[in-house]
């Protein structure tokens, strides 16, 4: 299954690739109730690095183990090691779109676990998808325009 998501923020394409990479932005473009704790991770992000992070949504923590793969200016991709779901690559592509501005193109593969309260979980994470990155879009508009100044 898959889901995709593109916006537009006013910043060169170096600069929106350089927000997404770093380790506390994915905590700041988290919409509440969700909150996001990292237990480990590079501050800046490369090729290889690995993150655990537990997604709180009320008093239900989701533990998440994420390797991140090839990382660029154009883009990089989150690849879920353990989780909710059977199988979860988030891809981050950024695209310049001209006059200072970049598309931030978010596609997700996943796949839901064969587990009764898992596969539950991963439904109801997905149907929240456009919501969820509906705020993501918001956040770094806000975050990356800050960050430039």
């Amino acid at each position: 299954m898959a889901f995709r998501r593109e916006f537009t923020v006013a910043a060169p394409r170096e600069t929106a690739a350089q927000f997404h990479r770093k380790r506390h932005s994915l905590a700041a473009i988290t919409p509440p109730p969700i909150i996001v704790q990292i237990q480990d991770g590079p501050a800046i992000l490369s090729s290889g690095d690995e993150m655990r992070f537990t997604l709180w949504l009320g008093p239900f923590p989701i533990r998440w183990h994420a390797v991140i793969e090839p990382v660029s200016d154009a883009g990089f991709a989150d690849r879920q090691i353990s989780g909710p779901f059977a199988h979860w690559v988030h891809r981050h592509t950024f695209i310049e779109s001209g006059e200072g501005h970049t598309m931030v193109r978010d596609e997700i593969e996943y796949t839901y676990r064969r587990h009764l309260i898992w596969g539950l979980v991963g439904r109801l994470f997905v149907l929240g998808l456009p919501l969820l990155f509906a705020y993501r879009a918001w956040r770094t508009r806000k975050l990356v325009a800050l960050e430039g100044l």
